[in-house]
């Protein structure tokens, strides 16, 4: 049971959109598998809002320049004492697969979704609140009463062209996540500042509390200056306010 809640800060643009997708994916992912009229209509919003933000971002573009990156650095240790070699090739190839995957992608990623006419009308109808009712898009009302089968069918071909994506961010994000060990901390009354080595590639920080703990963190900063201040929850009409205690938690700065 995992007994610590944890708070990130990407520290760029580019991994702030990754962890945005990976959160909608993580949703997408849960929705899909529950059978409810409610779990489709769930599961078509968030692949909805995906689309947006892929309209909005040449993210194969980012996303092979982050693999790129990657690779590049694993290859500069390879010949490191105490590196695992097989572990390191099992990464690389991982690496290189995706990569060939996303190259081979021809067009924008998710037009084709927008083939399908019932998929176009909900989008149309997606901007206005309740726009999708039974009255407003009497096909997708059909197609919700359908056998889970067929349901299942058409949201795993629409969100197809997003699985290497998805496998990728996901790498990514591994990857940044896991390559910083965590040191120990103390935010003096609930306080903490800290400078960042701007000669470092710093990608994210991870702020880790234990769950006992009756505050909230809000990270703000940088590349050059962050601040940490963990706050008690608003309760009473009252607003969130900053903890007069010292809060021992663990601090990440993932570099890669």
């Amino acid at each position: 049971m995992n007994t610590t809640i944890t708070y990130e800060l990407p520290l760029n643009e580019r991994i702030r959109v990754f962890i945005r997708l990976e959160q909608l994916f993580q949703q997408f992912s849960h929705f899909l598998t529950g059978e409810s009229v409610a779990d489709k209509r769930a599961a078509l919003s968030v692949l909805l809002d995906i689309m947006t933000i892929f309209r909005r971002n040449n993210l194969k573009s980012e996303i092979l320049k982050e693999l790129d990156r990657h690779t590049k650095v694993l290859n500069k240790i390879t010949n490191n004492q105490g590196v695992d070699a097989e572990k390191l090739e099992e990464l690389l190839s991982k690496l290189n697969q995706t990569s060939k995957k996303l190259y081979a992608t021809n067009g924008k990623i998710g037009n084709q979704v927008m083939e399908s006419d019932l998929f176009q009308s909900i989008a149309q109808r997606s901007s206005i609140p309740g726009g999708s009712c039974s009255f407003d898009l009497p096909e997708f009302h059909f197609w919700l009463e359908q056998n889970e089968s067929i349901r299942l069918k058409d949201l795993e071909h629409w969100s197809s062209p997003f699985e290497d994506i998805r496998i990728a961010i996901d790498l990514i994000l591994n990857f940044i996540r896991n390559c910083s060990s965590p040191t120990q901390k103390l935010a003096e009354a609930g306080f903490f500042q800290f400078l960042l080595d701007t000669n470092q590639p710093h990608q994210l920080l991870r702020v880790s509390l234990d769950k006992s703990i009756p505050c909230f963190a809000e990270i703000s900063g940088g590349k050059h200056r962050c601040t940490i201040r963990f706050m008690v929850p608003s309760s009473d009409n009252k607003r969130s306010m900053q903890s007069p205690n010292n809060i021992a938690f663990t601090l990440t700065c993932c570099t890669f």
